[in-house]
Order: C-alpha cells, then sequence, then structure tokens
C-alpha cells in the first residue's frame, strides 16, 4: 500500500521519484507523439476518458483502442486473455 500512496503523491508533486529516472521523466514530461504502433486499452469504469479519445492525438503509427468491461488497471490478471489478443493484435500492426 505504501508503494501506491507515495506513487499518487509523486504523480502530484507532493514526492520525490527515482532520481536515476530524472532524465526519462523530463523526456516523457514533454509528452512526445508516440510512433510505433499502439494499442490502449480503458476500463468501462474510467468516466470521461473511457473511448480514448483525450490522448490518441498521441499516437502517430498505427493505432487503436480498446474498452474492457469489469476490470480495472490491472489488466494481464484481471483479463489475461484480452491483453494477450491485444498483443497479438498490435504485433500483426507492423507486418
Amino acid at each position: 500500500m505504501a508503494i501506491v500512496i507515495h506513487n499518487y503523491r509523486w504523480r502530484l508533486s507532493l514526492a520525490k521519484g527515482e532520481t536515476k529516472y530524472d532524465e526519462l521523466e523530463k523526456k516523457l514530461s514533454t509528452r512526445p507523439v508516440i510512433t510505433v504502433p499502439s494499442i490502449t486499452i480503458s476500463s468501462d469504469f474510467d468516466g470521461a476518458a473511457i473511448d480514448g479519445k483525450a490522448y490518441a492525438n498521441k499516437f502517430t503509427g498505427k493505432y487503436s483502442h480498446k474498452i474492457l468491461k469489469g476490470i480495472g488497471h490491472n489488466v494481464p490478471q484481471e483479463d489475461p486473455k484480452s491483453f494477450a489478443e491485444a498483443i497479438f493484435e498490435v504485433d500483426g500492426y507492423s507486418k
């Protein structure tokens, strides 16, 4: 539980992160365009972000978005079949 709480504190800039990742964090904070084939996944409880439209313009490679019902934020454990299918699907995007 302490890791989860620290993650939220870090994301709100209330706690320091891992200094070894500072350069990577700096680069990611510029929100670079993602050029590789990608699939994003949301849950049916993600509210306004459910459709993925808020960040779809960040992807310039082939991109799709999936909405899975009844899952949380741990897709590989909560819906391993859908997660595996998404991996196979995105692998096919580059062929």
